[in-house]
């Protein structure tokens, strides 16, 4: 109801009433020739801003694209950690009916410091304080008595 009483005070104000009482043939003739030319230029006038809309949005959508292009195929989403449980994490993937608690730290085998430290070979030791003692034939002369002494015990 606004939008009609909105248009029809727009009209009033731009289109002045038609007065064809006491008129004759050939001036009712002039008076539509004349409307007809108002009809004309208000089609062109349309006609050209549809024109001007539609290239608007055609380069509107070409720059989208553009954008859309240099930005990336699509926008990564900001990650956050979330933590779950083992049996939270089975609950979601095999629902609430079945009841799966899973420890697996039960599984594991336990480790003691000590044992490592014994299995570790003593005459191992870091290559880097020998290399020069090492580089030359003297070196060379070296680890091979150091081969046949180990051999011939």
């Amino acid at each position: 109801m606004e939008k009609d009483e909105e248009k029809e005070k727009f009209l009033g104000e731009r289109v002045p009433p038609i007065r064809i009482a006491g008129l004759s043939f050939s001036q009712l003739q002039e008076l539509c020739r004349e409307l007809h030319e108002k009809v004309n230029v208000v089609d062109e006038e349309r006609y050209d801003i549809e024109a001007k809309v539609i290239h608007n949005t055609r380069e509107i959508q070409d720059l989208n694209m553009k954008v859309f292009d240099l930005r990336g195929k699509f926008k990564r989403p900001n990650l956050r950690r979330v933590r779950v449980s083992a049996d939270a994490m089975l609950r979601a993937l095999l629902g609430s009916k079945h009841k799966v608690s899973m420890d697996l730290r039960a599984n594991l085998k336990s480790v003691k410091k000590e044992d490592t430290e014994k299995e570790r070979p003593a005459g191992v030791s870091d290559w880097r304080k020998n290399v020069e003692a090492m580089s030359g034939m003297e070196g060379r002369k070296k680890m091979f008595d150091a081969a046949k002494t180990a051999s011939g015990q």
